[in-house]
């Protein structure tokens, strides 16, 4: 059942978000524990959150015809809030929709799943080898010349079902940067807090990526298998539509 406190508790999250994001972490330690202990308790606000809490609940089946389904978006998204520090919405996915592999430069993130399941694939980015030769990058098909600067050396750093009775999901502008998301049998939604949000003009775009091939070697950064993304532009059969958020209001 929704919660009837004067403060709804989205409101409790967006105003957590404002606090644990309005500023970086610096190396000192101090800013790091600081930060740490503002991130838990967002999460611990997050990990409460539920479907009915946002007046939102999985989509009654309807039946649509294969000419309207070419124009309906597998992906939507509920715009809740967005100030310079995070953005907050809510991504709802139609059955068998998919969110391609792509980064969150320089960004934060949080997401929690509200309804339906979803698997998550995550990667972390690589620094190039020093002195590594065009030859250690053979590619099936090969690559054209002007194609080499699109390739990153990445790990697959994690790869799991997440579900509403699941913590939150996070990132950060280093570890699990960048992910992929599927809905697993049936639609899916969850809310996703981005901090900063997403701005071209200031370096923070969103790159899509797909995976070239495992490079079958150990990553000495990490130690877990390394592999191949390649950039490529947004994929044609995705796109994110827009549709009203019903839940309570948030003030930021």
């Amino acid at each position: 059942m929704p919660r009837n406190n004067k403060t709804s508790l989205i409101q409790k999250i967006a105003s957590q978000a404002c606090v644990t994001f309005q500023s970086c972490p610096t190396s000192a330690i101090g800013d790091k524990k600081s930060f740490l202990e503002r991130q838990a308790e967002l999460v611990t606000l997050l990990s409460d959150i539920s479907a009915a809490d946002l007046r939102i609940a999985p989509p009654k089946k309807v039946s649509i015809s294969s000419s309207q389904s070419s124009a309906v978006p597998p992906v939507t998204y509920m715009y809740i809030c967005e100030t310079d520090v995070f953005s907050m919405g809510v991504f709802v996915l139609k059955s068998g929709a998919s969110i391609p592999l792509h980064d969150h430069p320089g960004m934060n993130g949080m997401l929690k799943v509200l309804y339906g399941k979803v698997n998550i694939r995550c990667y972390d980015k690589l620094d190039t080898s020093a002195g590594e030769s065009d030859t250690e990058r053979q590619f099936d098909p090969p690559l054209l010349p002007f194609q080499g600067d699109d390739v990153r050396r990445a790990v697959l750093r994690s790869s799991g079902q997440f579900s509403h009775q699941s913590g939150p999901c996070i990132l950060t502008p280093l570890k699990d940067n960048l992910h992929e998301i599927d809905a697993v049998d049936g639609p899916a939604a969850f809310l996703d807090i981005l901090a900063p949000p997403y701005d071209p003009d200031n370096g923070r775009d969103c790159h899509y990526y797909k995976v070239l091939q495992t490079a079958g070697k150990k990553s000495e950064q990490s130690g877990e298998d390394e592999t191949w993304l390649f950039e490529i532009p947004q994929p044609e059969d995705f796109w994110c539509g827009g549709e009203p958020y019903p839940g309570p209001e948030v003030s930021v």
